[in-house]
């Protein structure tokens, strides 16, 4: 089971909702690295490692969640770092 590194870029009314503190929050159930910033353009982005089904369950709850606030959602996939813990980057 390999690592993987996601970055996912979201858009829409996702700054001032609670965005970041949810994603935090999301990431404590699941065994993954990474942060969450808000973007200068109104977007949100969002860096994931750690094994794929961990990164999507991750994703998927953050998007269930957050639901009525995306509108746009780019992933991709970069050579993992080894990003340690989860938090909030400013």
């Amino acid at each position: 089971m390999g690592i993987i590194r996601v970055v996912v870029s979201y858009t829409g009314r996702v700054q001032g909702v609670g965005f970041r503190a949810t994603a935090v929050r999301c990431a404590e159930r699941f065994e993954v690295s990474g942060w969450v910033r808000n973007e200068p353009n109104g977007g949100v982005t969002l860096v994931a490692e750690g094994a794929s089904e961990e990164v999507d369950g991750l994703l998927d709850e953050v998007a269930r969640t957050m639901k009525g606030c995306i509108r746009g959602v780019d992933r991709r996939e970069e050579p993992p770092i080894g990003e340690q813990g989860f938090g909030v980057r400013r």
